[in-house]
């Protein structure tokens, strides 16, 4: 298990190297919820998304030869173009292996840092058998994107960055997918404020862990188009660390319907001035859906705002037109 020390020496570790997000106040949520609720923007972060963070933490505790033998990982398209941009800075080549599903705008955002770019097979379970391949033949370093020791702490220091903030919060919003962000983030959270409350949100198209906790054991899903994809892929059979840390330390799991992912995109835009794609809007969504009532001050953490530019101007001009 991945405890609140390991997090705070990968915020020391990667200091210098990923930005901290702002934490903002939401007047429009504020209101709607009765309770001062907060927005972390980790679609501010250099890349995009929160991944930066467990990706650099990854390649930080790498060997100097481990980095020279090239990075490889599987990814839905936000963890690849971290890997690809922190490897860049350490002077590793990275290849990325992605599945069919990944969208365009972040195939080619992870292709202009000059990672090698391949296109495995429909799901992240085949682009995970290439990487698997590479690791095997080529000697190539893994950075896994979400079950591992290094990742989970990296991603946890938003966590700490939430605590550290004047208000004590009571309840933090987090995007569910293989684990690796929500079980940090409730790591860091429980080991500073142990009386909040950690929840978990996802979309109801193929959501792994959410499908695995409710089973009592990791299972596969099948991979379904979402506008959540970032959230998409399987936790694997032989999951290590993150389906049992969610399991221990979420308080809940909530799922979302898409027309509710596209009202979290919308509101995002439109009210607060941000770009957020699918994934990261799922806590917004899950309060204006009323699937959530806070009931003192809430965090939310926007993972990313990687969208595809049309699909971004459909939903919102969606809302101009009164099509929901």
């Amino acid at each position: 298990m991945v405890i609140l020390p390991d997090i705070e020496e990968a915020r020391r570790r990667i200091a210098g190297h990923v930005l901290r997000t702002p934490l903002l106040r939401s007047q429009a949520l504020s209101l709607q919820s009765d309770a001062p609720v907060f927005l972390k923007l980790e679609n501010h972060q250099t890349t995009g998304s929160f991944k930066l963070r467990g990706a650099t933490n990854a390649i930080l505790c790498l060997s100097e030869e481990e980095r020279s033998r090239g990075l490889v990982t599987a990814s839905t398209g936000n963890h690849g173009r971290a890997v690809a941009h922190a490897g860049k800075a350490l002077g590793a080549r990275a290849t990325i292996c992605l599945s069919a599903l990944v969208p365009a705008n972040k195939v080619e955002a992870i292709r202009s840092l000059g990672a090698d770019v391949r296109i495995v097979g429909r799901s992240q379970d085949d682009a995970m058998r290439e990487v698997k391949r590479l690791v095997s033949e080529e000697g190539m370093s893994f950075v896994p994107p979400f079950d591992d020791a290094r990742v989970i702490a990296g991603q946890g220091t938003i966590g700490l960055e939430i605590a550290d903030d004047p208000w004590d919060v009571a309840l933090v919003l987090v995007p569910l997918s293989g684990g690796g962000l929500a079980s940090g983030v409730a790591a860091a959270i429980k080991g500073r404020r142990p009386k909040a409350r950690v929840i978990g949100i996802s979309m109801e198209l193929g959501a792994a862990m959410a499908a695995s906790l409710a089973a009592g054991a990791p299972v596969e899903v099948d991979e379904i188009e979402t506008l959540a994809d970032s959230l998409g892929g399987g936790i694997g059979l032989d999951n290590r660390l993150t389906f049992a840390m969610c399991r221990d330390l979420l308080d809940d799991v909530i799922l979302l319907t898409e027309d509710e992912l596209a009202t979290g995109v919308r509101h995002a835009a439109t009210v607060e001035g941000e770009t957020v794609e699918g994934a990261g809007a799922v806590g917004i969504a899950a309060l204006l859906a009323g699937k959530v009532k806070p009931e003192g001050p809430t965090a939310i953490v926007v993972s990313g705002g990687n969208i595809d530019p049309a699909v971004h101007r459909k939903i919102v001009d969606d809302i101009k037109t009164g099509v929901a």
